[in-house]
């Protein structure tokens, strides 16, 4: 065995007598001590007060083994690292204090762990939590604004196309190309026999769009990545998005549409849910049920009167409301969710499946075309739905 496996082995296994024979050097005794801190405290001795690893109770402690863990891993790995100190040992209180939370690497999964601890965040760390909220959503920002807004933008010119537009209308591109075989040589012209256009293009709305969130505990990741796409529909002005949080009560959060930290600090996850309850607010919104598109964001784990929730989509479908379940909006794979539930949406010709953020621009699309989801769902398998 090479020295360099040795030295690999001796940093995985974690002790000196673990037969290896292989020394440390300075560097790799830190980045032994960090890895010790975390990992050589058992879960349930470290919640149970007994600490047989390195970080104990003392914030100075904590601050010094985030920055260790900074300075001795990428930063994929730091991340890794502070959800298995927060769930291995408990160490909500770093997320409570400023110093300690500004010397986190922000990832979604922190936000989510601060959005379930906002009710209890000091005011002084408030701010704090807010700028590492802010800085993960603009990444965010940058990776799907710009695809969903070109994605929605196309699929609405499409829908809105018509053959018998005003001369003002008219795409002259898309019916010159449409047309040239009816090229005449004696007029040495073409000849158009029907005109392509869009449809009047004002600012007017022409899609509702209700995304309506379960912000239970388990649907923190899709709860930042629907306040983040709530924001992005709400900037265009061809469509009248409407954003619903719910558990068990309601929280109407549009008027912050225009900044998605203060849509996420809005919400309180880790309640119980009535879904039933939450449709029926949705259904109060609803102006044009042929022109709506309801989007609702959840695991289906029915806390109220499930013949109800069902009787309820049942109605909201029948009146001609687009409606689709995403189980999830997240990158985290499969979901837990209520199959029962989920089957029995899907006959009542609402699909229920799980969507990664980057595939929500193309289901925003079809759903705007009015392609159906449930065929459009089944061709994204092989993909993480």
């Amino acid at each position: 065995m090479t020295e360099e496996r040795l030295r690999k082995w001796r940093l995985v296994l974690g002790g000196e007598d673990d037969g290896t024979g292989a020394g440390l050097s300075d560097e790799d005794s830190g980045v032994d001590g960090a890895l010790a801190a975390l990992y050589d405290t058992p879960p349930d001795e470290a919640r149970g007060g007994r600490r047989t690893g390195g970080l104990g109770g003392s914030s100075p402690r904590v601050a010094r083994w985030l920055g260790d863990i900074r300075r001795y891993f990428p930063g994929t790995v730091v991340q890794v690292m502070q959800r298995d100190a927060v769930d291995r040992l408990g160490l909500t209180r770093m997320l409570l204090e400023p110093e300690l939370l500004s010397a986190v690497e922000p990832d979604i999964h922190l936000v989510g762990t601060l959005l379930s601890l906002n009710s209890v965040l000091p005011q002084e760390t408030k701010e704090t939590a807010r700028g590492v909220v802010r800085e993960v959503v603009a990444e965010l920002e940058d990776r799907l604004a710009e695809p969903t807004r070109a994605a929605v933008r196309g699929a609405l010119d499409r829908a809105a196309r018509t053959h018998r537009p005003r001369l003002s209308d008219v795409d002259w591109s898309r019916t010159i190309r449409a047309n040239l075989r009816h090229y005449s040589p004696e007029l040495g012209t073409i000849i158009p026999e029907r005109l392509i256009g869009y449809g009047r293009r004002a600012r007017q709305v022409r899609r509702e769009v209700i995304l309506c969130v379960d912000q239970s505990g388990s649907m923190a990741e899709s709860v930042v990545y629907s306040g983040v796409f709530g924001a992005v529909l709400a900037s265009m002005h061809s469509l009248s998005t409407r954003f619903v949080a719910f558990d068990t009560e309601i929280a109407d959060l549009t008027e912050h549409l225009a900044d998605p930290v203060d849509v996420l600090f809005g919400t309180q996850l880790g309640g119980g849910t009535d879904i039933n309850r939450a449709l029926a607010y949705c259904q109060s919104l609803i102006t044009s049920p042929a022109n709506t598109l309801l989007v609702l964001i959840s695991d289906l784990y029915e806390g109220g009167v499930r013949e109800e929730l069902l009787r309820r989509a049942a109605e909201l479908t029948g009146a001609g409301v687009q409606m689709v379940a995403l189980l999830a909006l997240s990158d985290s794979g499969a979901p837990s969710y209520d199959r029962e539930n989920a089957a029995a949406l899907a006959e009542l010709g609402v699909p229920a499946f799980a969507c990664t953020p980057d595939m929500f621009p193309e289901l925003m699309a079809a759903a705007i075309r009015r392609d159906d989801l449930g065929q459009w769902a089944g061709r994204m398998t092989g993909s993480e739905r």
